[in-house]
């Protein structure tokens, strides 16, 4: 998919629009994942903006305490502050216009819909289903790779136009 043409030089460009799922973040704090690197520096770095909301912080929260992860209840504490500080959180969540097999997913899209990102970085298979309907409304639904591959850190993302 072509990106839009860059800014003329010295014009700022919109920063990226993301939703990151849990397990894109769980790869990046608790694998290691050097797939999910370059979009963990961009974040930190200020390239891109990622959306949260109440429902996607409460399941990251739970997943962080399973026990298969043997984090300690502080070092829990301590990724979700600084998930909080990275992330913008979205107050008013509305459902997206896309169906999701997975009923669990749906909070994500929700996200990125309300929030009118312009991807939802995912691993998961149901969520990456959507991609072709989402994409109609200017939301790409991509693996970590293909968001390096196809959308440079540093580049704008297609918008959808707001109503």
């Amino acid at each position: 998919m072509p990106l839009p043409p860059s800014a003329p030089a010295g014009l700022p460009t919109p920063l990226p629009q993301v939703v990151l799922d849990t397990n894109v973040l769980l790869d990046c704090w608790v694998f290691a994942d050097p797939a999910a690197l370059p979009l963990w520096q961009a974040l930190r770095a200020g390239r891109m903006l990622a959306w949260r909301c109440a429902a996607t912080d409460g399941e990251l929260g739970d997943v962080l305490a399973r026990p298969q992860f043997n984090l300690r209840p502080t070092r829990q504490s301590e990724l979700l502050a600084e998930w909080k500080s990275l992330a913008r959180e979205l107050q008013r969540v509305l459902p997206a216009p896309w169906p999701c097999s997975d009923p669990h997913d749906l909070k994500f899209l929700d996200l990125a819909h309300s929030a009118r990102a312009s991807a939802l970085i995912t691993k998961d298979r149901a969520l990456l289903k959507t991609g072709r309907r989402t994409l109609r409304d200017g939301l790409m639904v991509l693996t970590p790779q293909q968001w390096q591959a196809d959308v440079p850190p540093t580049r704008p993302l297609p918008r959808r136009p707001r109503p």
